[in-house]
């Protein structure tokens, strides 16, 4: 994973958020074995573990520090009820333990009662990219692609990259299950898709009860309402309809489709009006990456698909808008119409810095970009 190499693990207080399944815990166990030859300086521990019910992170991390432990690795840290607290009152009260955590995508550090931000280094990880699932599969060993540089220069590169290798078999096995890592672990499509079908009731059942106060009744909502949008096109979200569908209110269902945009299950974009009228529904509704489409539904919409899948490979350092003409706008300037190898310019003709994403095709031309190309960027 290429955030490990971007980590300063030198720092003090390390915070390392995301989704559930895209590989925090393998991180912390790597590092751990990679840098500890003496494993009696590093302690591992998760939040969500019993022993928390009659003892507390304060008590352990005493005993740690005074035999000998300079590193304490905190898994699951959104588990563990006042963890700001408890976090803040050990960075002050051990000035040379180091500590990293992990935690949900739903934490909002930066807004944490707490004030933690001047002694965190935060980061946020994101499941595997086209490039990582090709080099953890064994397929290629290929370079982090710039975005300008695709822009500019994809057909020369994606002419190189396949004279090597077939590129759209691997892309749509990727697509299908490649997103998180533990496709290496699993036997069959089945398993992999049941995994992220247990992921999705963790998420829903015990994580957003863990930093939300919400009712019972309307968290069982949250997964119908996922299956529903599995099967829909990209689509400005008619809430009256969603409502009736979910027989719930307004409030409920934009609190839920926020909670759930949180929680890196579904991904909410926004016009790119500046007003505060542009801050309430969102404009359009597409899922956090594709696999989480196909483990809900074998009816997937295509197109919901390609978006999802490209707003996921431009999610780390791009900014995403939902544009009055094509279907994304990302940081403020570029254009992008997402469809089949067939995709025309007609939506989106005359516009400057416009361009087609296309699927299905290994190699484009003047502005039709591939899609799988835009999976080497991180």
């Amino acid at each position: 994973m290429q955030l490990y190499s971007q980590i300063e693990w030198e720092e003090r207080l390390i915070g390392i958020k995301g989704a559930r399944g895209v590989g925090k815990t393998t991180m912390l166990l790597q590092h751990i074995k990679l840098t500890f030859p003496d494993w009696s300086k590093a302690f591992y521990v998760s939040l969500d573990n019993i022993w928390f019910s009659t003892h507390t992170l304060q008590e352990l991390t005493e005993y740690l520090y005074t035999h000998g432990v300079t590193h304490i690795f905190i898994d699951e840290v959104h588990r563990y009820p006042g963890w700001i607290k408890a976090v803040k009152n050990i960075y002050d009260s051990y000035p040379s333990l180091h500590i990293v955590f992990t935690g949900s995508s739903l934490l909002e550090i930066d807004n944490a009662e707490a004030d933690l931000s001047r002694r965190l280094r935060s980061y946020h990880l994101e499941g595997l990219s086209f490039r990582e699932y090709l080099a953890i599969s064994g397929a290629a060993q290929l370079e982090t692609l710039a975005f300008d540089d695709i822009l500019i220069r994809h057909q020369q590169i994606a002419a190189g990259i396949a004279s090597k290798l077939k590129v759209l078999p691997h892309f749509e096995r990727y697509v299908q299950q490649g997103y998180y890592p533990f496709f290496l672990e699993t036997s069959s499509v089945t398993s992999y898709y049941e995994r992220i079908q247990k992921i999705i009731t963790t998420v829903i059942e015990n994580d957003i009860p863990a930093v939300e106060k919400i009712e019972y009744e309307t968290l069982q909502k949250a997964k119908r309402l996922l299956a529903l949008l599995a099967q829909m096109k990209p689509f400005t979200p008619n809430i009256s309809s969603l409502c009736d569908a979910l027989s719930t209110t307004r409030n409920q269902l934009i609190r839920l489709l926020f909670l759930l945009h949180r929680a890196a299950l579904l991904r909410l974009l926004y016009t790119d009006r500046k007003d505060l009228k542009a801050l309430g529904k969102p404009e359009k509704i597409l899922f956090n990456n594709p696999n989480l489409m196909h483990a809900l539904t074998t009816n997937a919409d295509t197109g919901t698909i390609r978006e999802s899948l490209f707003a996921a490979m431009l999610a780390q350092g791009h900014t995403i808008q939902y544009p009055k003409q094509g279907d994304l706008l990302i940081n403020n300037k570029y254009l992008f119409e997402v469809g089949g190898k067939n995709k025309g310019f007609d939506q989106i003709k005359d516009i400057p810095n416009s361009f087609v994403v296309a699927d299905g095709i290994e190699i484009g031309f003047g502005n039709k970009i591939p899609l799988w190309m835009f999976g080497l960027l991180y």
